[in-house]
C-alpha cells in the first residue's frame, strides 16, 4: 500500500525510532510504534514493527495480533516462530508446540527453522519436559562445526537445558562451545561458565568506591581526634 509522501515520511521517521530504541528503551520504541500504527495501520511493515515493539515490552497478546495482521497482509511465514513464542508468553506452551508441527515451519529458511526449534524447546521446558527439550535441540545444526548467526544461541540453549537436567559436565562443554561461537556477546555464556567453575567477579568500580569510603572515613576520624585535642587545651596546674 502506497502512502502520500508527507505521511510516508512521518511513518518512516517513527519506524526508524522504533528500530533505534527497541533494544535500549523498548517502552519508548513501543510509543513510537503506536504513532506509526495510528498513521498507517494498513501497511504490513508498520504492523510488524508494532508487533516487535509490543513483544519487547512483553505485551504478548497485542504482539500476536499485530504479527497475525502482518502475516495476513504479506502471506509470509517468517513471523511464525515469534508468533509461537508469543503463545509461550501468554502461558500457552501447548499452542506453541502445535505451531511447531504445522506446515508453515517447512516453509521457513534455515534461520527460521532453528528459531522455531528454540521456541519448541522452550515450550517443552515450560511444560516441565526437560528431557524432551534436550532432544528437541539435538539436530544437525547443533552438531555442525560451522558458525552461523544463530549458532551461539542454539548451543547456549542446549547447555542451559543440560544444566537444568543436572548434566553439569556436558553443560560446561556446551557453554564453552557457545562462547567460542559468540563473537558479538549475544549470550552470557562466559558468565555461566565462570559460575559453574565457582569464579566470582567483583566489580572494580565498587571496590574503588569502598576504598575511597574507607579513606574518607579514616580522614574524618583523624580530623575528629585533632579537634578533640584542640578543644581539650592545656590542663590546669
Amino acid at each position: 500500500m502506497s502512502l502520500p509522501k508527507t505521511l510516508a515520511e512521518d511513518v518512516a521517521r517513527n519506524l526508524v525510532m522504533v528500530a533505534r530504541l527497541i533494544d535500549e528503551d523498548p517502552e519508548q520504541a513501543y510509543a513510537y510504534s503506536r504513532i506509526a500504527l495510528r498513521l498507517a495501520s494498513r501497511v504490513a511493515a508498520v504492523r510488524e514493527a508494532a508487533g516487535f515493539a509490543a513483544y519487547a515490552t512483553q505485551k504478548y497478546s497485542e504482539a500476536l495480533a499485530e504479527f497475525r495482521a502482518a502475516k495476513r497482509m504479506t502471506g509470509s511465514v517468517e513471523l511464525w516462530p515469534v508468533m509461537a513464542d508469543c503463545e509461550r508468553g501468554l502461558g500457552r506452551p501447548e499452542r506453541a508446540m502445535a505451531m511447531a508441527g504445522e506446515p508453515e515451519v517447512q516453509k521457513l529458511d534455515k534461520a527460521g527453522q532453528v528459531e522455531m526449534r528454540l521456541v519448541a524447546a522452550g515450550a517443552r521446558r515450560d511444560m516441565g519436559q526437560i528431557d524432551a527439550a534436550i532432544v528437541t535441540l539435538q539436530s544437525s545444526e547443533l552438531a555442525s562445526n560451522a558458525v552461523h548467526p544463530w549458532t551461539p544461541r542454539l548451543r547456549y540453549a542446549y547447555a542451559d537445558a543440560l544444566l537444568a537436567a543436572g548434566r553439569e559436565d556436558e553443560a560446561r562443554e556446551w557453554f564453552g562451545k557457545a562462547l567460542e561461537a559468540d563473537k558479538d556477546g549475544a549470550t552470557d555464556a562466559s558468565d555461566r561458565l565462570a559460575e559453574l567453575d565457582g569464579v566470582e567477579f567483583v566489580d572494580a568500580l565498587d571496590e574503588n568506591d569502598e576504598g575511597e569510603n574507607d579513606v574518607a572515613q579514616s580522614s574524618a576520624a583523624a580530623a575528629d581526634d585533632d579537634q578533640e585535642k584542640d578543644q581539650g587545651g592545656t590542663p590546669e596546674a
